[in-house]
């Protein structure tokens, strides 16, 4: 089950794993974008009172640096992804006939492989789809949910109320929700898929068969994750013994072939047998297993939670922006949408093409 993704549920830090979330993906008219927790389910003790908490600001993912890019402009369609190995996936499902959400499809297994740290099938994703020729805006919610045991205060110390230290809540098998992603792509691809499922995947099976080489930005936050170098197979998959510390694990060289043949049994799997190898077969049994069996921090998902899982269709949020503009996003359970919307009208009212950068 290498590389399978998931994200904190009910959590009160609202953070994720190395494998953890989809970084934005744009593919023509289609976009996914990313998700993180789920809402709470189930009977619960009473919350203990508030505790404050020792915990600085985190962001959501380590920085790697900084790449200056062109902008780039296209006539019929485009593919940005967070590496150029998934945009070449999503550029050849267009080139063969596929749709936007083919694309995104392809695009979404083989970041999977390559940014493992930040995407993956066993997280959650959000997707706007617009259909031209019906001027429709189509917003699919793949999120991840909570399992139906969570409760209010999983996520506090039991003894003192206080929230659980980052390391503690987000490492192990408490922190795993409900995937959303394949089930959501599923949907979208039932309404505007044109090749089959099971295309959509060769890229990242040929690509997890035969290697692919780690890149500098997956390198730099292997180096900064401390928890994972403890945890199997991924330590073993993503680190070696330090040359000049046999003490140490430190992780492979930037360009080392990392191949991940489990990986591609397991995207063959839902190739062929759909959402339902995924959410109710060996695989769905796999991980529930490997949550429930965490040695310090086991979870509460189940294959109840798994078999149950559905992913919403959405309205868009849509706003005006200097008259002219309608700029939509991502409606609730995502904050992007409004977030972005209320920024822009804060904006409306200044001269921002006169402003210089500061």
């Amino acid at each position: 089950m290498n590389a399978l993704s998931s994200t904190p549920s009910c959590a009160m830090h609202a953070t994720k794993r190395l494998a953890a979330r989809i970084r934005p993906v744009g593919v023509a008219s289609a976009v996914v974008a990313a998700a993180l927790l789920g809402a709470c389910g189930g009977d619960a003790a009473p919350v203990p009172p508030a505790a404050t908490s020792t915990d600085t600001f985190l962001p959501p993912e380590g920085t790697s640096g900084f790449t200056p890019k062109s902008i780039a402009y296209a006539n019929r369609d485009m593919v940005a992804a967070a590496n150029p190995l998934a945009v070449d996936a999503g550029v050849a499902i267009l080139a063969a006939g596929g749709s936007a959400v083919d694309a995104a499809i392809a695009v979404q297994m083989v970041l999977n492989l390559v940014e493992p740290q930040s995407s993956g099938i066993g997280g959650g994703a959000f997707m706007l789809h617009y259909k031209h020729a019906e001027n429709k805006l189509v917003a699919f919610d793949g999120r991840e949910t909570a399992p139906a045991a969570a409760t209010p205060n999983m996520f506090l110390n039991p003894t003192t109320g206080a929230p659980l230290s980052f390391a503690t809540a987000v490492n192990g098998g408490l922190s795993v929700g409900t995937p959303g992603v394949v089930k959501m792509l599923d949907d979208a691809h039932r309404k505007h898929g044109k090749l089959p499922w099971r295309d959509l995947f060769a890229p990242a099976i040929k690509m997890s068969t035969d290697g692919f080489a780690i890149s500098q930005r997956l390198f730099t936050l292997l180096d900064g994750n401390t928890a994972l170098r403890t945890q199997q197979p991924a330590s073993s998959y993503f680190y070696q013994t330090d040359p000049l510390d046999a003490t140490r694990l430190v992780p492979k060289p930037v360009g080392t072939i990392l191949k991940n043949p489990e990986l591609a049994t397991s995207l063959q799997t839902i190739a062929n047998g759909g959402t339902t190898a995924f959410y109710t077969g060996a695989l769905a049994q796999a991980i529930v297993a490997k949550v429930a069996a965490h040695p310090t921090n086991p979870g509460r998902l189940t294959m109840a939670d798994m078999a149950g899982y559905q992913a919403k269709e959405r309205e868009a949020v849509c706003g005006t922006y200097r008259v002219k503009l309608r700029v939509c996003g991502m409606p609730m359970p995502s904050s992007g949408g409004t977030t972005v919307a209320m920024i822009l009208g804060m904006l409306d009212r200044f001269d921002v093409a006169a402003l210089k950068p500061s």
